[in-house]
């Protein structure tokens, strides 16, 4: 019996959803108000399944599998899995996630791909099982990354992020269990840091975004893909790895060499940034843009776990 996922809300995260489930064989609801918002949805699909077919699609994929419908009730009726996607504004969510807790199936998890709020606020106003309403953050585009950092909340009991796990799993990510709720969780923490300091370099006039962006690709952002920070310092270490590494460059992190805080985003900065990306983009179309992106991707995901086989081990907890 084919599994069902209610996606409520469809932007880009909501979509990347959709795909993802669509390509595993499962079948999607979806709700959302916007004017449009099915159409918006069947294009995105459309876009995504040449990426998704080399992939590989499950048995049944089909994206006839979708079905929008017109309110929150009738989206999770029979849903295995709830994914919700609202903007993120904390009283909002904490409206849509009470009203899906008071309409799904105790049993029913609700996974809120929200990229910074903790799940202890988020259950706050749910009054049937909010221990099952979790915070599910997974990464653009999500029909390809495999990430999801799941992270439960003062209700939430270790058999309900276990059923979680087995439910991400089953649409082929990576469930990472974060062991404590903190605003931002892991990954954004990460990627947030250097954000702030690629646009302080900017403000500066140390580098266009296009500069930072070659830094990235050509430098560390290739070890990353494989190796990730720890493990690439450790390989700076050499054959004393880590604690050598800390021996000799450790002192260099007291060194004022970055900001911690981001700078004020002046309407000068705003436009280096913009002028910047556009330079880049060169004209070319979001959509273009996209299919480039997923087509490296989808090779970038076959080395990875091609050398990186031990990835399995990231559906237990951390």
């Amino acid at each position: 019996m084919s599994q069902q996922l209610s996606v409520i809300g469809t932007g880009v995260i909501g979509n990347g959803w959709i795909a993802r489930a669509l390509a595993q064989g499962w079948d999607v609801v979806a709700f959302d108000p916007a004017p449009e918002a099915e159409a918006r949805t069947r294009a995105f699909v459309d876009n995504a399944w040449s990426s998704l077919e080399k992939l590989g699609l499950a048995e049944g994929a089909s994206p006839e599998r979708l079905r929008f419908v017109a309110g929150l009730e009738e989206a999770v009726e029979g849903a295995d899995l709830i994914q919700e996607n609202v903007p993120e504004r904390l009283e909002l969510k904490r409206e849509i996630l009470a009203a899906l807790d008071a309409a799904a199936a105790t049993e029913t998890i609700i996974g809120s791909s929200t990229s910074g709020f903790k799940p202890s606020d988020l259950q706050q106003d749910c009054a049937k099982a909010p221990g099952r309403v979790i915070v599910a953050h997974p990464f653009n585009p999500v029909y390809l990354l495999p990430l999801v950092e799941l992270v439960g909340g003062e209700a939430t009991e270790t058999a309900q992020i276990e059923a979680a796990q087995a439910l991400y799993q089953d649409l082929a990510m990576r469930p990472l269990v974060v062991r404590r709720e903190i605003e931002g969780h892991i990954a954004d923490r990460l990627m947030e840091a250097l954000w702030r300091e690629a646009l302080h370099l900017v403000n500066d006039g140390v580098a266009t975004t296009e500069e930072i962006d070659a830094a990235v690709v050509y430098g560390c952002g290739l070890r990353w893909s494989l190796m990730g920070t720890f493990l690439t310092f450790h390989l700076a270490g050499g054959e004393q790895g880590m604690r050598h590494m800390l021996e000799q460059f450790g002192p260099a992190l007291k060194l004022p060499w970055t900001k911690l805080e981001a700078p004020e985003l002046t309407d000068e900065l705003i436009d280096r940034v913009v002028d910047g990306c556009e330079h880049q983009a060169a004209g070319r179309p979001v959509a273009e843009l996209d299919r480039r992106r997923d087509d490296f991707l989808v090779e970038l995901l076959d080395l990875v776990q091609k050398y990186w086989p031990e990835a399995e081990g990231l559906e237990g907890r951390i």
